[in-house]
């Protein structure tokens, strides 16, 4: 089965460079180590999967508001954060292969070894006593399985405590007390494990020997943090409200691999919700499942999302979760939400000096507001819709097609523009066709080969729907719309065209699924 998802991800990576969605970066001088670009058409996925955040944080919540900071910031906002004395990750070398791991990565895969084994108990279980299998019964009297979830909350202890104290030693001895082969040597023949700050740092000033060390953004949150105020007086909102925002981070990663899944620069889709103290965890399960139907309303599949609690919190946070997405290496975390308390505001007031609060009218009190946070990766969504829209198909007629069900609304060019042949006049009704349609569609307009190649190069880039224009188009003012999925085709008058489209291919149809 692993080999299956490795040539499914090889075959996905290959597909989106040879049809313009992402190409390596700066590739004519060999790329850049985990640095890739987005082309044609993954420019247009990216933008409407960043419509569909944006339009459903601002528009859908009247309490939410969007800003952009920029990517530069004062050195003392990382500070405050905790990201300049804090931002590590425990980093170990295997000394035969040559190759670096994050320590707490080979510890958490481990412990995911040891989840499927007890899934793979619980399955051949369920198969010898049938329908009267209770499982929760079972995992609680196995013996088998009891003793791998000691081993799994012993181990999670240790990271847990590891982590929390910075204790390289301790993160080592879990190594080798776990038995981790390096995935590339097979030895167990592991350096020390030391701490890697992953903020990039670079110069701000005219002349070298008066310039300041500043920080491209790890994260986007900070940028919201410190505008808090400003946003509030400004927009004169009360509490709970959000501020959202859409905007580049960068993080020096040890390692930087799964494609566009983990790279050094990368997209964040943020909102922070102010709240009053107290009130968080209620609102912490509002934005658990509100983001959850965000997702599911793409109609990739719901069996390919879930929620995974955090165990290990980090030094801010009351609680936290992953909604995770089963990408072709298995489930790994698409989104997180967090109850980030008051740390936040806390700490930049005290950096600052100045005063963070909210007047809360009614009580007639100033109080630090806690905040609870959705963060997510707009590469990762990319690479979510992109691999679970990639499909090889065998047809009826024993021919293979690749086609990408990328939901209509968020697909590059929504519908192919193609004339039968390059004569006739039929060239002429096409480009009239277009030029009505392109002021609320993207379109994307081909006269070059026959019907059947065009429509499988629009099936390759995920186009929904194909307009052909014939011969009959010139008696009767009709069209063949060809569905991407189902392939089936319909004529339809040409007065009736855009309508029908809109309503296919509408972000705003899709938000109110949600």
């Amino acid at each position: 089965m692993a080999n299956q998802e490795d040539n499914l991800f090889k075959n996905v990576i290959s597909h989106a460079k040879e049809y313009g969605f992402i190409f390596p970066s700066s590739e004519i001088y060999d790329g850049l180590s985990a640095v890739y670009d987005y082309g044609q058409n993954g420019a247009e996925l990216k933008n409407n999967i960043k419509e569909y955040w944006w339009k459903f944080m601002t528009l859908l919540h009247d309490n939410i508001v969007g800003i952009d900071a920029a990517i530069f910031m004062h050195p003392t906002t990382w500070k405050a954060s905790g990201h300049v004395d804090a931002f590590n990750d425990p980093m170990v070398d295997n000394k035969d292969s040559k190759k670096r791991y994050r320590a707490d990565v080979l510890v958490e895969d481990a412990i995911a070894k040891m989840e499927e084994k007890i899934d793979k108990e619980v399955e051949k279980a369920a198969k010898r006593f049938g329908e009267s299998f209770d499982a929760a019964m079972f995992k609680s009297t196995n013996p088998r399985v009891l003793e791998y979830q000691k081993k799994i909350d012993e181990t999670n202890a240790r990271l847990k405590d590891a982590m929390s104290n910075g204790d390289m030693a301790g993160m080592k001895q879990l190594i080798i007390d776990l038995e981790i082969t390096d995935p590339v040597s097979g030895t167990k023949n592991w350096t020390d494990v030391r701490q890697f700050n992953l903020m990039f740092s670079t110069e701000i000033g005219s002349l070298a020997e008066d310039a300041s060390k500043i920080y491209l953004r790890p994260e986007t949150a900070q940028g919201i943090f410190v505008n808090f105020l400003n946003v509030q007086k400004t927009g004169r909102m009360k509490i709970p409200f959000g501020i959202a925002q859409i905007g580049k981070a960068f993080r020096n990663e040890i390692v930087a691999r799964q494609f566009i899944f983990r790279m050094r620069e990368f997209e964040q889709m943020e909102m922070q919700f102010f709240v009053k103290p107290g009130e968080e965890m209620k609102w912490y399960e509002f934005w658990k499942e509100k983001r959850l139907k965000w997702h599911l309303a793409l109609g990739l599949g719901n069996d390919n999302y879930r929620y995974h609690d955090h165990l290990n919190l980090a030094h801010y946070a009351n609680a936290a979760c992953d909604i995770q997405f089963n990408f072709p290496m298995g489930f790994k975390e698409l989104e997180g939400i967090h109850s980030r308390t008051d740390f936040d505001l806390k700490s930049h007031e005290k950096y600052s000096g100045k005063k963070l609060q909210y007047f809360d009218p009614e009580d007639t009190q100033n109080f630090i507001p806690y905040v609870v946070e959705t963060s997510v990766g707009l590469d990762r969504c990319f690479l979510g819709i992109l691999s679970k829209s990639y499909q090889e198909e065998k047809l009826e007629d024993g021919s293979d097609r690749v086609v990408l069900r990328i939901p209509a609304p968020l697909a590059p060019n929504k519908v192919a523009i193609l004339p039968l042949t390059k004569k006739d006049g039929l060239p002429e009704k096409a480009q009239a066709i277009m030029n009505d349609l392109k002021y609320d569609l993207r379109c994307f307009y081909e006269e070059k080969d026959a019907i059947g190649k065009r429509y499988r190069r629009q099936d390759a880039i995920g186009t929904p729907y194909c307009i052909t224009i014939d011969h009959q188009t010139l008696e009767d003012d009709t069209v063949t719309i060809r569905d991407r999925d189902s392939m089936k085709q319909e004529r339809v008058r040409i007065a009736d065209v855009r309508s029908k489209l809109i309503d296919a291919c509408s972000i705003n149809n899709l938000l109110r699924k949600i």
